[in-house]
Order: structure tokens, then sequence, then C-alpha cells
């Protein structure tokens, strides 16, 4: 052990070195001078990169190195969460990435096939020292004995599973099995669904996954940036320390319903309305309220008289302050309206054009009437006459009033708050009422509807361009004057000579001098991916995917063009009533067959003794239900506990008393509406992780693992919530109820029975 821990020593003080050269880096980065804009952006990016690179050794401490393989060759390699070089002239390995072909064996290799190892070492450390070590001996014709040989092999990975849980997912950098790496190194290119059940590490996979990606296509994704989609933000605080770990820190972690910039979505709704909300057919449904956005004059104006024996015709009245009314007919605005749409543009994009028809039809109708001739000779306006008469029509603010309530500039979100003030037109009533709304904030599963209504409007961004266009010409001429009056102030004492002495005009020009103090964009990939609807980045990779509508998809699908992304879920685990049908489904509309299933079948989180009950409550509703197999067991099956309804709160109070770890984690598992009727638990809302007890429902539960899990009524958890609550415990678990079971668990049908 004290030659691993020398070299441990070694590597930390090699990494304490790397981190002050890359705080160097970042100060010399922003120092850089340079003119013009190339000069400016290569600075910005130089300086990105640096802070990232600096970002990540500081990442990157508990854990360094946490194995070594001994090749057949006489060859050792210690493999680490980061690549580290020795400060030499060949700048040789010192530490290998365990991303690495390199470091491949250390997951693969077996007795059977060792991969030319001779010996695998696990390193285990805290902080820096070592405090384990675990040989696993490959090649048998070998007789050399440490005295640290690992008969079974698996003590690291026990000892992982068995661990107490810190409220904070751990990377199991150290303890990848064979069929995970597999899925975490496969190509990148097309759509890779990862499906397992409850513990079988696919949300740790599909994290090292983009960890991996990151390592492996480095150039192509830390220009696009990687998306990380989760469930809830209690999921978010859970992973986010484990890719910091592994040194990646440019990844953006969202939920759905904070993927639209500018939009927080903290509402909540019903669960018939956010299936309403996500279904397909809601797409046509915001194209028909866009278009019945595009209206036509429907009303005759007062007094408005036509030939004996006809119709009037709708019209609107503009009142303009120099020629009078105009009329706005129905059949004017009829065909300026096919014009617009006849382009194919978006909403927002079609209205000039929509407006620019109108504009030449008014002026047309002006012109006749001031210059008609009254004895039916040719008009008396010249082209001059009517482009002045087009100017004044143009910059009426009463024609432009009456354009805007025509065709009216719409944002995402006035579109979808007034449809959903009134949705009666487009929905059956039903549908209608279970999604009205006037006011509160927004929703989660609204977030679609306005990522599908901005696609719908477009956006008309001519003014901000001009306006940043006349900003720029202003830092220009303000730049010049500093030029000119730095000529201005030259000795003329040799007038007859040609100066030697150079001036700032010589040097620069006013252009690339005011482009010198354009306001530098120092944000990461990821943060201007988050602020950036329209961003397409390199990789998504979306957590719990079954629970997706199919207008999130629709969503996620436009922020990655090129179908590069990682889908981890369990239909057996779907909640959601406008959830994943199945993969096929969902994907082959945007995908056809660029996509493949991979399966995880091992339960590394769930004891048998837990599994098989939970088990049990799915193949109520699915007989064929078959689980992942559990790799361990603790001898311990859950307990039952009944009690009055009266006495429910008193009962979880107390289990929670008696069950709360003294290290690790309890949560308290009830369903949505019972969380209010517990008032003994209402101090551990908010969600927060870090706590010693949570009390959560079973969609906030989705993805997270707690040491002891009470369930409390499981007779009122719908759908699949009582599987995934059951399932989040690494250790206990218990149930408390008032009233009969579920099927599955009631007594003489359910394995691992101990009443209290």
């Amino acid at each position: 052990m004290r030659n691993e821990q020398q070299f441990v020593s070694l590597l930390y003080d090699r990494l304490d070195d790397l981190r002050e050269r890359a705080e160097a880096g970042v100060r010399t980065s922003m120092a850089q001078v340079g003119t013009g804009r190339q000069a400016r952006v290569e600075r910005d990016v130089s300086t990105a990169e640096q802070s990232a690179h600096l970002a990540a050794l500081n990442a990157v401490d508990s854990g360094l190195c946490f194995g070594r393989l001994d090749l057949q060759d006489g060859t050792r390699h210690h493999i680490g969460r980061i690549g580290i070089r020795r400060d030499d002239e060949e700048l040789t390995p010192m530490l290998i990435d365990w991303r690495a072909p390199v470091a491949r064996p250390f997951y693969l290799a077996t007795g059977y096939e060792p991969m030319g190892l001779r010996r695998r070492r696990h390193i285990t450390t805290q902080g820096r020292t070592v405090t384990a070590l675990h040989d696993e001996i490959l090649d048998l014709t070998d007789r050399t004995r440490t005295g640290y040989e690992d008969p079974d092999g698996d003590a690291v990975l026990l000892a992982a599973l068995g661990a107490a849980r810190t409220g904070r997912m751990a990377d199991i950098v150290q303890t990848i099995q064979a069929e995970q790496d597999r899925i975490i190194r496969a190509p990148r290119r097309g759509i890779l669904v990862v499906e397992g059940g409850p513990g079988t590490g696919k949300t740790a996979v599909a994290l090292h996954r983009a960890a991996y990606l990151l390592y492996a296509h480095r150039e192509q994704l830390a220009r696009r940036a990687v998306l990380i989609v989760g469930p809830n933000p209690a999921f978010l605080g859970y992973i986010g320390e484990v890719l910091p770990s592994l040194g990646e820190t440019g990844v953006l972690l969202s939920t759905l319903g904070e993927l639209f910039p500018g939009v927080h979505a903290t509402g909540t709704d019903t669960v018939p309305a956010a299936g309403i909300k996500g279904g397909a057919a809601m797409a046509e449904v915001l194209e028909r309220v866009v278009r019945d956005r595009q209206k036509l004059p429907e009303t005759v104006p007062e007094g408005d008289y036509e030939a004996e024996g006809t119709v009037p015709e709708p019209a609107l009245l503009i009142e303009h302050e120099e020629y009078g009314t105009l009329r706005l007919h129905r059949e004017m605005a009829y065909e300026a309206r096919d014009r617009a749409r006849a382009t194919a543009l978006p909403h927002n994009l079609a209205r000039p054009h929509f407006a620019f028809r109108i504009i030449d039809a008014l002026t047309e109708q002006l012109a006749d009437r001031l210059g008609a001739d009254p004895y039916g000779g040719p008009g008396l306006l010249g082209p001059d006459d009517l482009a002045q008469l087009g100017k004044e029509i143009a910059t009426s603010a009463e024609v432009h009033a009456a354009i805007d309530e025509l065709w009216p500039p719409l944002t995402p979100e006035q579109l979808v708050s007034g449809f959903l003030a009134e949705p009666e037109p487009y929905l059956p009533h039903s549908d209608a009422l279970w999604i009205r709304r006037t006011e509160g904030p927004w929703t989660p599963a609204d977030v679609p509807l306005l990522d599908e209504a901005a696609e719908l409007l477009g956006v008309d961004d001519s003014a901000e361009r001009a306006a940043a266009e006349a900003d720029r010409q202003h830092r220009i001429a303000y730049a010049q004057g500093v030029l000119d009056l730095s000529q201005g102030s030259k000795t003329y004492e040799f007038e007859d000579e040609e100066s030697e002495v150079l001036a700032a005009h010589d040097i620069i020009d006013a252009e690339r001098m005011a482009e010198r103090h354009e306001e530098a964009d120092h944000r990461s990939a990821a943060e201007r991916a988050a602020a950036d609807r329209t961003w397409a980045f390199g990789h998504i990779i979306v957590d719990e995917a079954q629970e997706l509508s199919p207008m999130a998809w629709r969503l996620l699908m436009r922020r990655c063009p090129t179908r590069s992304m990682t889908l981890v879920g369990d239909p057996a685990q779907t909640a959601d009533e406008s959830g994943a049908g199945s993969w096929q489904q969902i994907l082959e509309p945007y995908a056809g067959d660029r996509w493949t299933l991979a399966r995880l079948g091992v339960n590394y989180r769930t004891p048998a003794e837990i599994m098989e009950p939970a088990a049990a409550v799915r193949r109520a509703t699915c007989p064929g239900f078959e689980p992942p197999r559990s790799v361990r067991s603790t001898g311990a099956g859950p307990w039952y506990e009944h009690t009055s309804g009266d006495g429910l709160d008193a009962a979880v109070r107390a289990a929670v008393a008696r069950e709360t770890p003294r290290e690790g984690r309890l949560a308290v598992i009830v369903p949505g509406e019972l969380q209010w009727e517990l008032p003994s638990l209402w101090d551990l809302k908010p969600v927060d992780l870090t706590r010693s007890v949570v009390l959560l429902t079973p969609r906030e539960a989705k993805g997270l693992e707690f040491d002891s899990v009470i369930v409390v009524e499981p007779s009122r958890f719908g759908g699949s919530d009582l599987y995934v609550a059951m399932t989040r415990a690494t250790q206990r678990l218990g149930i408390i109820h008032t009233g009969d079971l579920p099927e599955g668990l009631r007594p003489g049908t359910r394995p691992g029975t101990r009443e209290r």
C-alpha cells in the first residue's frame, strides 16, 4: 500500500501544479491584447477554454485515482477520473483517463477474456489517503500474491452498493459493469434508448455516457454543448455533482419546464389537464389558433351604402389625419392575407408581407380619390406623387393600428395564454374545462405549447437588427472622431517633409477600433444555449423518457436536428397519461430506423427481499411483467403497519423517528393529495435531499434512491406509482396503511411479510 500511497501523493502534487498553471492561463487569456473582431473572438474562446479546464481540475479531487492495470508484458497503467501527464519532455502519461481506449480492460476484462491483463487493482481513497486495495487475478498462471487479492472480485461493487446515501448521486466510474460500459461507449450517431428497471443504473450510465462523449468528441460537443433533461428540480440537484466529479462542467442540466428562455414553470396541472396539453393534437390546435388571429373585417361600417340591390362589403374604417377616412375592405384584406400565407413564413415573419400589400392597396385607393380626373381623363398624380402618398400611408399610426388589428404581432406567451383563457372553440367541451385558465404561473405542460407557438409565430427581429446596426454605426462614427482628433493634434513643424511618426489612424481604422469596444461574451456554450431557444445541441440525454408527452418530444427534437440522443427510461414506471406508448411509436416519425435499443437487466439498488413484493404489485396489472434481477440480498423484507385514519399522522411520525438512519437518508413517499394531511411532515417541504428525512410524492421520487423508505397509504397510489415508490429503497422498506392493501401486498400473498 505504501507504493500506491506515494504514487497518489505525487499525483495530487501534479494536480496542484496543473491548477496553478490553469489559473495563470486564465489570467493571461483575459489580458490578451489584439485588434479587430478575430483577435477578440480568439481571446474570448481562449479564456472560456482555460476557465473550463480550471473548473474541471478543481472539480476532480476525491477518488482521483481508483485503479491500476498490470499487463502481461509488465506494463502498468493507473486509471483515474481525468488524464494527467508528467512534467517531462515527452509528457508521458501519469494517470490514464477512464474514457481512454487503453483503460477499457479495467471494465471488460475477465478470467475467460483477460484482454492482455495479468491483474486488475481497485484503489480506494479518502481524500488523498489510500484506504484499501483489492486485486483481481486475471492470469491464473501468475503465482505472485500481494495480500490484497479479492477472490470474487465484487468487494468494491458491494461496498459501493451498501454505502449510506448522501442525498447526492455518486458516480460509478470505479464500478462500471461490462453491460454498462458497452452502452457508455456506444457510437454517438443516432438515438440510443437505454431501457431498464429500477436500480439498473440507467441514470448513472447516461451521465457517464455524457462524460465519455465529451471526451471522445470534445471539439464538436464543447462548441454545441450537451443537454441533460431530468424529470424535476430535485432530481437535477441529486445528479448535479456526478459530471463535475468526472471533470466535465460544460453541460446544461434542465427540466422540461425550464427549456423556454424567460419562463420558469412553477405551476402544476391536474393529471387530465397535463394529458390534454401534451397530446399530439395540440400542434394542430395551436396552428388553428394562429390562423384565427389573422383576421378579416367582419362588419359593415354604419351608414355605408352601396348601389341599390347590392350587399355592403365589410370594411375597417381608418381615420387618416390628413386624408380623412380610408376604407380597408374585406376583399383587400383577404387578398393581402392570401399573399402573406403563400410565403409559408411563420406568423410574425409573414406579417410584413401582409402590411406591405395593405399599404399598397390603401395607397391605390387614396390615389384614385385624389388624382381622378373629373372629366374621365388620365390620372393627375405622377410617380413622385404616388411615392409620397405611399410613404405617408406607410408612416401613418392609424394605418398600422388597423394592420395590428387584422394581423397582430404576437409572442408565444400571448398566444398560449389567450388560448388557455378561451379554449372552447378548439377543443371538446370536457377537455376545454380541464385546461381553461385565465391566470396563474406556467406549468411544465405549458412549455411545449409555448415552444410550438414560437415555431408557428417566428420572431421578427428586423427592428432589433436595425437598432444594432445603428448602434454599430454610431460607435464607428465616434471612433472616427477620435481618430480625426488624434490626426489634428499632429505637430506641423515639418509640413514640407514626410513625417515618419505613425499616428493612430495609420495603425487602425474606425471600424476595427469600434469593434474593440464591443462587449465580450464570456459565457460558456451551455450558458448561451440556456438563453437561446433556437440552439441546436450536440447531444441530448433524457432521463425518465417514458414520461414525455408527444408535444414534449416535438420540443426536444427541435433542439437536436442531428438526432444524436440518449434516452433513458422504463415503460413499467410510466405514470403520465400522455407518456410513452412504445419507443418505436415515439421515435419513428423523427428518426426512422436510426435508433437502437439497449436493455439493462441487473438491479444493483433494490435488495431481492424488496424487489419481490414490488414486482408482485406490478404483476397485479401486468401479469407478464418480469423485473430486473437483484444482485444482492439483505435478509430484511418490508414491514407493514395498519393504523386508523385518525392515527395516520401519529403513526407516520413515530415510524420516521424509529426508521431514520444514523447515516444515510429516509424518504416518506405519499400520494400527492395526502402530503397536506400529514401536518407533522409539513416542515419537510420543499424537497431538500441533503436532509436526513424527505417527504416526496411518487413523481418527485423518480430516479432517486434512499437507504430507507416509508410508503404511506399504498392503495391511494395510481398507475405505476406504487412500484416506483417501493423500489427507491436500498436497505429497508416500510408500508403504513389505514385500509385494505392493494393486490400483491395483501396478507397471505406477499413475500417477506413482517407485521407491526
